[in-house]
């Protein structure tokens, strides 16, 4: 089993980059392994760790079809409709609460229908 090589924070060499770093390029992993990774050294924790990849290696990120515009459409239009009340609730239903802020405290706030 090979391990993999660790550079301390930002002294990784060129070549490298992370996955945000990456799609900032507008590139993807591809399908590689994990090149190396950085640790950031933490008080009484252990250490932050992100994860390279190599530059070379990486592909072009897939371009957005119509019907994967249409799907995230979808899934954003769900994520704005209560689960208690059926009703767009005009934002995204926190996941905190599970609900619209008018289901989850129904005393506070006052409901026009």
């Amino acid at each position: 089993m090979a391990t993999l090589p660790v550079f301390r924070w930002r002294l990784a060499p060129d070549g490298y980059a992370t996955r945000r770093q990456l799609r900032a390029q507008g590139l993807r992993p591809g399908g590689q392994g994990v090149a190396a990774q950085l640790e950031r050294p933490r008080r009484r924790r252990g250490p932050l760790v992100a994860y390279l990849y190599r530059v070379d290696l990486a592909l072009p990120v897939r371009p957005m079809t119509p019907a994967r515009w249409a799907a995230l459409a979808k899934a954003n239009a769900a994520r704005r409709v209560c689960p208690t009340c059926r009703r767009d609730a005009g934002y995204v239903i926190p996941t905190s609460l599970g609900t619209c802020v008018p289901c989850a405290y129904p005393d506070h706030s006052p409901r026009s229908s």
